[in-house]
């Protein structure tokens, strides 16, 4: 069941990243599950990454991928102390420098020369692709199995045996709730996920020479050790897309076309766009998106099925779904066919998170933390020293 056609939501919007990221933090899953069961999930993210790129070449997919890892840039010294806490933190962990490494400004700008860098992160652990290409690729795949995607229909309430929608009831034996950021307007799951909007844009295809004084010459994504959150990548027809967090909640977990583009948030992205990289200024945008993402109120996706009801559910994703989407759907094979495998074994795997705070009071939290990160940016920004405004709300913010 698919209320609008395969790809509509965050599988089809989202910047091309195929990363080994997980939202919850490994300190954090530790925590809950030990140290053993977040290492297996950290191993988990990484194999997946590969899984996807191995799918789409046995299905015939070309989504234009290309495995360059992922540089994250520190861009002044505040984001630099950063970069070198995350390269400590994952030696730790026993991630060695050939999963994540430290570079030096010289480093650094051999592979993404923007302004002001003083430094990066690098790990190879991520490929950049046309997310649209993949997932209705997919869709074909799934369809020449014998699976009929009914398109344009909408699910009103998942319920034990079977789904009411807006064309009629289908029943089932097991019913998989995989709505994410559309969660909240199913009944009972209104405080279930948060979805927050991040917004996108391309440019138009760059000459060579530009690319040359930019890089990325391995397709790498990139972000920097900035608080609000950006991210982007060389597509595979030499255009920048580019993407960032910073688009207003808007009040009772409200989804709606409208909130898809926002004028103020592309000029924002736009105008960093430029400050990272002086080249591109006149450079002409000719496409611009958004959509939102599902977060959970611990950050933390999940994946379940409970053998009572026959009710599953994948989600949670906090905008690194393209690659947990793909673990879900192969935990999820594994729960309904009632395997007992080193999938169904992972700390995820039946993992309930709590509510989201009721309304007004996650309308006031959310949009106040995205203030915060804006604020804590703008204070490294003039005085050179980690935020004290993040180190106050980063219990808040996951």
């Amino acid at each position: 069941m698919e209320s609008q056609v395969a790809g509509y939501g965050a599988s089809g919007r989202n910047g091309g990243w195929c990363s080994a990221l997980f939202p919850a933090s490994a300190d954090s899953l530790a925590r809950d599950h030990g140290r053993d069961a977040a290492l297996a999930q950290h191993r988990a993210m990484r194999a997946t990454v590969d899984e996807v790129l191995r799918a789409a070449t046995a299905e015939g997919i070309d989504a234009r991928a290309a495995k360059g890892g992922t540089v994250v840039l520190a861009r002044g010294a505040a984001q630099l102390a950063r970069a070198r806490a995350e390269v400590e933190h994952a030696r730790t962990w026993g991630r060695p420098e050939t999963e994540l490494a430290l570079l030096d400004a010289g480093a650094a700008r051999a592979r993404l020369d923007a302004a002001g860098t003083v430094g990066a992160t690098y790990t190879p652990d991520c490929a950049a692709l046309h997310p649209v290409r993949l997932v209705r690729g997919l869709a074909r795949a799934v369809e020449r199995r014998g699976v009929t995607i009914h398109e344009g229909t909408t699910a009103l309430a998942v319920e034990p045996g079977r789904v009411r929608t807006d064309r009629g009831t289908l029943r089932a034996d097991v019913v998989v709730r995989a709505t994410e950021a559309w969660t909240p307007r199913l009944p009972g799951l209104r405080r279930a996920l948060a979805p927050v909007y991040s917004l996108v844009i391309a440019t138009e295809p760059l000459p060579e020479a530009t690319w040359e004084r930019i890089g990325l010459r391995e397709r790498e994504t990139f972000s920097d050790h900035r608080h609000l959150i950006v991210y982007g990548q060389r597509t595979a027809d030499g255009r920048m897309v580019f993407g960032g967090r910073g688009a207003p909640y808007h009040l009772g977990s409200r989804v709606h076309p409208a909130h898809d583009r926002d004028p103020r948030v592309f000029a924002r992205l736009l105008g960093t766009l430029h400050e990272m990289f002086p080249v591109l200024r006149g450079v002409r945008v000719e496409h611009a998106w958004g959509g939102p993402l599902g977060i959970p109120r611990d950050w933390c996706a999940s994946v379940g099925l409970d053998r009572r009801t026959g009710l599953a559910h994948a989600g949670g994703y906090v905008g690194d779904g393209l690659s947990t989407t793909n673990l879900a759907g192969r935990t999820l094979r594994d729960l309904v066919l009632g395997r007992d495998t080193d999938l169904t074994r992972l700390a995820w795997v039946g993992h309930a998170s709590p509510h989201w705070e009721p309304e007004p009071l996650r309308w006031l939290g959310i949009n106040a933390g995205l203030r915060a990160t804006v604020l804590a940016d703008a204070e490294e920004r003039l005085t050179g020293r980690p935020s004290l405004v993040a180190r106050a709300v980063a219990p808040l913010l996951g």
